[in-house]
């Protein structure tokens, strides 16, 4: 199977799953998988990832967290380090998501915050979600939204050589609707953010840091409309990764 390169796609489960059901969908993940070739990853709640990691582990499915904290130690009760997600075996970790800016005021200060302790740990790669909502979209300020988020994400943030973050566009109007956004309105909004991401750092390398994709009601009837959009570099599927069959086929079609 050929691929197409540098491309990822990232698998939400969100709150929908309990302990046991993750564990059998990450058998079902595995199986399925089993001799795939492509950058593919789980995100499983956070009560499930050392299972889920013990269970996809020598399966070509990576792992990540939902979520993470910008402290190691302390007196932040419920919060989860970026040290335990890589002690237990994330590679991945979603920041920002949607959801937890809306119903946990989740702000970008915090999100920058994360992306900084993440980066530093060196090990784990930060998925950093933007996105407009209904009215930002209907008043045409969206592009005006997405530079305003990655600037509040990004600005001030340092690589050191080899690191590498993925940004995750996700319209959040588009989210569980069950209605994609059009393709070509996806890849305007990537060049969007691949512009932004050259005039904050305003380094000619910069995007080697980068893979910039789609994320909003994604399933394998669609998804062969993503496949040929240059600046797309993969997807962040939500219901559709709730099957392992589903999954396999948006996987195989973007990574192909």
């Amino acid at each position: 199977m050929s691929i197409k390169k540098d491309r990822v796609v990232i698998a939400n489960w969100k709150m929908k799953l309990g302990l046991a059901e993750s564990v059998a969908l990450a058998k079902s993940y595995g199986e399925v998988f089993k001799d795939f070739k492509g950058s593919v990853v789980a995100c499983p709640g956070a009560f499930a990832l050392s299972q889920v990691a013990k269970t996809l582990k020598g399966s070509p499915i990576k792992v990540g967290a939902q979520n993470v904290f910008w402290e190691d130690k302390g007196a932040y009760t419920g919060e989860i380090p970026a040290s335990v997600l890589t002690e237990i075996g994330c590679e991945y970790v979603i920041i920002g998501h949607s959801e937890r800016r809306q119903y946990l005021l989740e702000n970008y200060e915090m999100i920058h915050q994360k992306i900084k302790t993440v980066l530093n740990t060196k090990q784990l790669i930060p998925v950093v979600c933007i996105g407009e909502n209904m009215e930002e979209r209907k008043t045409d300020r969206r592009d005006f939204v997405l530079a305003h988020q990655l600037q509040q994400a990004l600005g001030g943030i340092n690589f050191l050589s080899g690191q590498q973050i993925i940004i995750a566009y996700e319209p959040i109007w588009a989210i569980g609707s069950g209605t994609a956004i059009e393709p070509s309105e996806a890849e305007y909004a990537h060049r969007v953010i691949k512009q932004t991401i050259k005039d904050i750092f305003g380094l000619p390398d910069i995007m080697s840091h980068f893979k910039i994709i789609y994320g909003g009601s994604v399933s394998s009837k669609i998804v062969k409309d993503f496949v040929g959009l240059e600046d797309i570099d993969g997807l962040l599927v939500g219901g559709a990764s709730l099957d392992a069959n589903e999954f396999y086929k948006v996987a195989k079609a973007m990574l192909k």
